[in-house]
């Protein structure tokens, strides 16, 4: 069935049908991610983007052009393009210009993620190189430029999901692979049916459905694609339950959204002042359970309590009032122009004792990169004042005895954050937040989805305190137990289980991702040295055939008038690549040719 494979006749008009699939196959992806959660749209985006690609690569090597990587290129940028500016779309409340800027840096990581896919089709085991690549695209996306930006993994449409599980294996990165393979692995199949129906159409064959997937080969790409998520839901959760204890996070809500967010430090501490101290009063009365620690959202203090002896005031005043250790997210001055990000531990008798400054920060968020420059041009740059400085250490401390391991709002969404936090032991992950800033947008139900990803990637319990929302109690194996309404006064009581140890993904920790990464651009280079080696034997090939062919009985002698090339001798153009295939297609045999005449020379072209 070697012929199944020969590249079909190029139909003129339609190179941008690949490229408007792999628009489409972008828009796809976004409802997959939460707060939409049609979670099996991720593999299918990702046959779709796999197919387009392919096809874009194809179609540029059948009209004989060179460097067909770059159709692969351009499908997988208008892939990005789609995905990012709608899943990205909350961005706009900071400015429309922050939002273009972000989505089209982050589209760009898809232009090489659509060559490389196209490129390693040719290969043997082709789906499952090409899942390999959706981890790097991802590694390099989630550190660059800037700290990178890790929203929109693949792996984080997969909170509760078959999937879900592997992430406790091996880390987001894994089940960003496990995602990707039942994408690729579903392109294969289409494409070998696809393929088929076209030669039954056009060559009036019949291949069997068997001929044309080739059940064994189909069999063991099957197998391939369930065989992680049967193996992630056989494994347990990997940590040690401990003594259940009462915990309590407030949300005291803000009294306007967006930007405005930042210009109301009093109001929202007052709010939270007040929470806690009705939550006091109702365990008073015995309507509510006494916790042994309390959490405070991110920014529920945004004036430095160390300078400003009301604010200091204030809090002590509730945490007095609830009679138990709590953390505090405050913004703390550091010298004359800059701040910090912290989380303190707020003791009802001796005042702020532990913290933790937030380490990975948000760029043109908490600091301004390249200030004076920019500054000349953009001009809402003012509304960041000041830049944050970052921390160095984990997040590791004890509330009211419990050890907690906590991150800060972004934090949660890179992997070396809540790895290097949970590594300390603590029973509990902590995720202090504002999402005020984003209004009723995506992002808030995004992060929860995340959070409940950690849950299960570290093996414990996650308490989300938040301002406006979403707050919530996730336990360890990724169920939202509470959770808050946007834009209320809130309280989160729960009684949560710490656990201690580690997981593999854990232990492992970036082992798997850099392993994975490596595999993919490995292959990369092999197809693309493999794919200069074919061209290179397709022109000889092709000259050789050439040489042996008596010239047209019209084109007379070559001369400068008269020159003779490939194309004038076999009525098209020059080979520049070889069809992309799935599997290695054989060399070719050796043939004696045999010259032609006029009639079947037409017939030919």
């Amino acid at each position: 069935m070697a012929h199944l494979w020969r590249p079909r006749r190029p139909r003129p008009g339609r190179a941008w049908l690949p490229h408007l699939a792999a628009l489409a196959s972008g828009l796809a992806l976004y409802p997959a991610f939460a707060p939409i959660g049609w979670w099996w749209l991720a593999p299918l985006s990702v046959a779709g983007f796999t197919l387009a690609v392919g096809a874009a690569y194809r179609g540029r090597v059948e009209r004989g052009r060179r460097r067909p990587w770059a159709a692969g290129a351009w499908a997988g940028f208008w892939f990005g393009l789609a995905f990012c500016y709608i899943i990205f779309r909350w961005v706009e409340v900071i400015g429309v210009d922050a939002l273009v800027a972000l989505g089209l840096i982050e589209a760009l990581y898809f232009a090489p993620l659509g060559a490389a896919v196209a490129s390693v089709g040719r290969l043997r085991g082709a789906a499952f190189w090409q899942a390999l690549l959706w981890v790097a695209e991802e590694f390099f996306r989630d550190r660059w430029p800037l700290g990178g930006f890790s929203w929109g993994r693949l792996a984080f449409s997969q909170a509760q999901t078959p999937l879900t599980k592997v992430v406790a294996l091996g880390g987001a990165p894994l089940l960003t692979f496990a995602t990707a393979l039942v994408g690729t692995v579903l392109a294969w199949y289409l494409q070998r049916l696809l393929r088929a129906r076209a030669l039954r159409r056009d060559e009036g064959e019949r291949p069997s459905w068997a001929q044309a997937i080739g059940w064994r080969t189909a069999a063991g790409w099957l197998g391939a694609a369930l065989v992680l998520p049967l193996v992630g839901n056989l494994v347990p959760i990997q940590t040690t339950a401990g003594k259940p204890v009462e915990l309590a996070a407030i949300q005291g809500d803000v009294p306007r959204t967006g930007l405005d967010a930042y210009g109301q430090a009093s109001a929202v501490l007052d709010n939270h002042v007040k929470v806690t101290e009705e939550y006091a009063q109702q365990i008073a009365e015995g309507k509510a359970k006494q916790p042994v620690a309390v959490f405070w959202p991110e920014d529920s203090d945004d004036v430095d309590p160390f300078t400003d002896p009301t604010a200091y005031a204030k809090i002590s005043e509730a945490v007095s009032a609830i009679g138990v250790p709590t953390l505090v997210g405050s913004v703390v001055d550091v010298g004359q122009n800059n701040a910090q990000n912290l989380g303190i531990v707020w003791d009802p008798q001796t005042g702020p004792g532990q913290t933790y400054a937030k380490r990975h920060l948000v760029p043109f968020g908490e600091y301004i990169p390249f200030r004076t420059e920019l500054t000349k041009f953009i001009s809402e740059i003012s509304l960041v004042p000041r830049d944050f400085v970052p921390g160095h250490t984990p997040g590791v401390m004890t509330v009211g005895g419990v050890h907690i391991a906590e991150v800060i709002c972004f934090e949660v969404a890179y992997d070396d954050m809540v790895r290097s936090s949970v590594l300390g032991d603590g029973g509990v992950l902590v995720v202090q937040t504002n999402n005020a800033t984003y209004g009723r947008t995506d992002q808030p139900g995004e992060q929860l989805a995340i959070s409940q990803l950690r849950a299960v990637e570290t093996g414990r319990p996650v308490m989300i305190a938040a301002t406006s929302g979403i707050s919530g109690y996730i336990d360890a194996s990724g169920r939202i137990v509470e959770q808050t309404r946007q834009f209320t006064a809130a309280v989160v009581s729960a009684e949560v289980t710490p656990r201690t140890g580690q997981t593999l993904a854990v232990r492992l920790g970036a082992a798997p991702e850099w392993v994975m990464m490596g595999l993919g651009l490995l292959a990369w280079a092999w197809a693309a040295a493999a794919g200069r080696r074919r061209r290179r034997e397709a022109l000889a090939f092709q000259s050789l055939d050439l040489a042996a062919r008596p010239l047209p009985e019209h084109a007379g002698a070559p001369s400068a008038d008269n020159p003779v090339t490939a194309s004038s001798i076999s009525g098209g153009p020059a080979v520049d690549g070889a069809p992309d295939t799935v599997g290695s297609l054989p060399a070719p045999a050796a043939t004696t040719t045999t010259p032609l005449t006029n009639d079947a020379r037409k017939a030919r072209t």
